[in-house]
């Protein structure tokens, strides 16, 4: 099934110099796009390797291995965290 295109209506502002305003405009006109569409194609990917790259946490092997470990045979808990799940418990 065909997906429909989102449509554009929210604004953002671009403060820019007159030569990167020129600079923008020319790119977009060799790749036949509009400036909006441009800089979106641009700038919508970085934005995702951004947040992909804030959101995933890379382990090594050996860190791995030990949050694996820890899942599979947990610590006991210490007195703090004992007293720390009283206090949530009271006061619910």
């Amino acid at each position: 099934m065909a997906r429909r295109a989102a449509s554009r209506t929210d604004r953002i502002e671009l403060r820019a110099t007159k030569e990167e305003k020129r600079l923008l405009a020319a790119a977009a006109a060799q790749e036949r796009l509009d400036v909006t569409g441009f800089i979106l194609r641009s700038a919508l990917p970085a934005a995702r390797d951004v947040l992909d790259r804030a959101e995933r946490i890379v382990l090594s092997e050996r860190d791995s291995a030990r949050v694996l470990e820890l899942l599979e045979n947990p610590p006991e808990p210490t007195a703090a965290l004992m007293a720390a799940a009283r206090r949530v418990a009271a006061r619910t």
